[in-house]
Order: C-alpha cells, then structure tokens, then sequence
C-alpha cells in the first residue's frame, strides 16, 4: 500500500454533551477536519463513519447518510461498525478504499455519543460487543471481563495494584496537558487505589469513563494542499485482524493475539523495525488493557509493562511515550471515535502541533485500537517527512 495522506484532522472535546446530538458532534468534528485540510466539501468523494452505538443510544441507523446529509453532501457515506474498533476499522477501510484507485480524496468521521442513558444501560449495551450466548446472559460486563484478566495477569507475573495505578497516574498527567480531554487533571496515586471498587481489582479510576465526543480525519492518495513548507504525515503501514469474541475460547487471557499479529503484518507494511516507533497511542479501556497491550504490541517482555510503567518509561519525557492525549482512561472512551482520535493525538504529535503534551523530534507513531476484550485488533502506523 502506498503512503495514504492525512490532510486535515479534527475533534470536538470530549466528555458529556448535553445540548449536543449525535448527528451534531459529527458534524463539528467533521467540519473541522474539512477545513484544516484547506478542501472544501465538495472536493471529498466519500464519507466513512465509525460508530458502535447509534441505534442502542440513540435509535439512530443509516448514519452515514444521516451525517452527509448535516454535511450538506450526497457523496457517498457508510457507517463501519466494530465494537470499541469502530473508528479504527472505519479509517482502515478509508485506506483500502483510497489505496484501491476508486477514491482519492475522503472524510473519515468517528462519533459516539453515550451520556444520554444511565450507566446500566450504556453498560448493557456495550455488552453487545460481547460472546452474548456466554458472557452477556451470565452477567459479565467489561469491567468483570478485564478484571478477570487482571487477575490471572496479577497471579501469573506479579504485578500488584499499585502497578496497575501507575497507568492511570500517567494518564491522567498527560490528560492534563490536553484541553480536549474529558478528565483533563492529575490523579495521584492513593486516589486510585482509594477509589471505589468496581470489579475486583479494578477500581473507578481504573476505568475509562463514558464519554460522548467525535475525531475525523481527512484521507488522500496525495498531498493536495499541502505545500514545501507544511509537515505530511502519512499513514504507511495498518492492518485488521480478528480473535474469538468469547475470552473463554481463547488460549491465553493474558494476551492479544490479535494485536500481536495485526502489529507484525502493519510493521512489514510499513517497512519499519518496532523500535523505531517514538510514540504510541493504544487501547487502555481498563488500565490492565494497555499493560497487556504494550506486552503484545511488543515493546515490553511479558510481565515487565507495569514495571516500566512506573519507572515512567511510558511517560511523556520516556523512551516511550504512551497515551500522550490521555488514552481512553482520562482523554475519554467514546468508542466509535476513540480510534480516530488516536489518529487524530498522532498526527497531531508528529506534524509539532501538539502544545504542552509535545514529543520532541517524534517522527513515527502508531496507534492501536481494539474490540470487545481484544476480539478485534486495529494498527495504524504514521510517519512524518517533509515535502521536497
């Protein structure tokens, strides 16, 4: 695949839109990409949506003629669902769909809005991304399904609490720096520890939140707007790839097949060792999910993530930084749009424009993000070079 240009990008702040709809937040964000680009709507000739949860929120299907329509567009538009990968499979179909000639120039939006039921029901339909027939009808929910990774993790490596509060700590700090997030303040670590239990040993500020927001980007097979004095940022490397939806039909709960194969295939695609990655964006639904994601991306031996973690290697003045936006934990889990976002954090942080939260020098970033407990697994890789 050739190098697929980001042109523009954009993102409302997330967290609870009361006075905003679905539709709405689509819109913003949409619209801010198309400008920042320095297209105009006319130019785009499709429009891919990421979303879970529209039609259990909201009541809402057919969303991606409902928001080309707000867009004042009849281009073509599709919704792609994947659970908590929505947004990430919506801009890995985006590439395909450029990277096959039948498209150029297109809108990728990812939007969720979730704050409109009660945390039961949101909690209920999430579960939707679940193996229903095993874990949904006994009363799983997320939170119990990590929890149980969590523990087996605890039991098979050592790791304790406190480690796995560490994650949430820098979160939190990096959510700080960034204006856009839900959570935008520090945490220290007697807090979370301190926090309510939720599913044992996961507690409150273990948890991402829920979250209404929306990311979008804009995609091209080249550089259209871009002149000799601009920063390209190229996506160069993705890839999609699936594991069993039931936890329990799988080998190894304290891994992700899945994110580990996806990775291995982005990286050949890309051309690029593991290594030279600056930064990374992942899924940190749970604050055990970016331990054991960091483990099966590659950057950390098994067992050593959390300690890492808490040696500040994953910080933002780290040899990796990790979740520089705040990740899902404190940037916020609106999940169709959590996987643009991740785009959105990257792009931002390898084209210089990423203010306080700024990585010196950062050249290539990947994101990766994923579906129920790790059913599907998404990675984007991006590289920034200047124009000649």
């Amino acid at each position: 695949m050739k190098p697929i240009k980001i042109l523009g990008t954009g993102m409302t702040k997330f967290g609870e839109h009361w006075n905003k709809s679905l539709v709405d937040l689509a819109e913003e964000a949409g619209m801010k990409a198309v400008k920042d680009s320095n297209l105009k709507l006319k130019d785009l000739e499709a429009i891919f949506v990421g979303n879970m949860l529209s039609a259990s929120v909201t009541g809402q299907e057919h969303l991606g003629a409902l928001v080309a329509e707000r867009l004042g567009s009849k281009i073509p538009a599709v919704r792609i669902e994947g659970a908590c990968a929505s947004g990430a499979m919506a801009v890995h179909q985006a590439c395909l769909a450029i990277a096959s000639g039948h498209y150029q120039k297109v809108l990728v939006i990812g939007v969720e809005k979730m704050t409109d039921l009660s945390t039961a029901e949101v909690n209920r339909a999430l579960m939707g991304a679940s193996a229903e027939a095993e874990e949904g009808v006994n009363g799983f929910t997320f939170a119990s399904l990590y929890a149980l990774m969590a523990r087996v993790y605890m039991e098979k490596y050592g790791l304790k609490e406190k480690d796995l509060a560490q994650v949430a700590v820098k979160n939190h700090a990096h959510a700080s720096l960034n204006p856009l997030a839900q959570f935008p303040f520090k945490v220290s670590l007697k807090q979370v520890l301190e926090s309510p239990l939720v599913a044992d040993p996961l507690k409150v500020l273990d948890c991402s939140g829920i979250t209404d927001g929306a990311a979008a980007v804009v995609l091209s097979s080249r550089p259209w707007t871009v002149d000799n004095k601009q920063i390209s940022v190229s996506i160069i490397g993705n890839s999609l790839i699936s594991d069993t939806l039931s936890l329990s039909a799988r080998g190894e709960i304290t891994e992700q097949e899945a994110t580990r194969k996806a990775v291995q295939e982005a990286l050949r695609m890309a051309g690029i060792k593991l290594k030279e990655v600056d930064l990374a964006e992942v899924h940190d639904c749970f604050t055990i999910a970016e331990i054991i994601s960091l483990e099966s991306l590659g950057f950390f031996k098994k067992g050593e993530a959390g300690k890492a973690t808490a040696r500040g290697e994953t910080s933002l003045n780290g040899r990796l930084p990790v979740n520089t936006s705040g990740g899902l934990k404190a940037c916020g889990h609106p999940v169709g749009a959590t996987g643009v976002k991740q785009i959105v954090e990257l792009a931002l942080q390898l084209r210089g424009q990423a203010g306080k939260r700024q990585v010196k020098n950062a050249r290539i970033g990947l994101a990766q993000n994923i579906g129920g407990s790790g059913s599907t697994a998404v990675i984007h890789i991006l590289e920034r070079e200047n124009h000649v």
